[in-house]
């Protein structure tokens, strides 16, 4: 029981939303939860925030400085977008998604490589965890169904102002 509360407020300190589920889950069923939430704590970073539009001009102005560059065309995108009165926050809500269908295919795809060719089908892939010597601790399984959980604005992805 000890383990537990003290997992508990680990996942607390970390700042998952609910701490006890995911310790339980750990210490019950023996998932690697801490691994799965630290993970996809880090991950979200890589989305952007829904309140943020400043990476609109950024994009546009980086664009601007390397025309020519990978990724490049999606200075003039943003920059048409706004002159037809696109809304930044609307931009940036499609972007979101679109960011977070990327982020659970990612984690999906490390689970079930869907390789559908005969001669490729032992070959399989996964996020592993290591402790500070460099072993490995063990898989970190199922991101893909705590990707909606760990949203960071606690709404699994739902619309601003959408209440529970």
């Amino acid at each position: 029981m000890a383990n537990l509360e003290k997992l508990t407020e680990l996942f607390r300190k970390l700042g998952a939303s609910d701490p006890e589920a995911w310790a339980s889950s750990q210490v019950t069923e023996g998932i690697n939860q801490l691994g799965r939430f630290l993970f996809l704590r880090q991950a979200w970073t890589q989305v952007i925030d829904e309140t943020d539009h400043s990476w609109i001009q950024d994009r546009i102005d980086s664009s601007s400085k390397q025309p020519e560059a990978p990724c490049s065309g999606i200075g003039p995108a943003l920059q048409s977008l706004l002159a037809h009165g696109a809304n930044p926050q609307d931009i940036t809500d499609v972007v979101r998604v679109m960011q977070y269908e990327l982020l659970f295919g990612v984690c999906y795809l490390l689970d079930d490589p869907g390789l559908v060719e005969e001669e490729v089908q032992d070959i399989s892939w996964s996020l592993i965890q290591f402790n500070e010597a460099g072993e490995a601790v063990g898989e970190i399984e199922g991101l893909h169904e705590s990707v909606l959980g760990t949203d960071p604005t606690g709404r699994e992805m739902r619309p601003r102002g959408w209440r529970a």
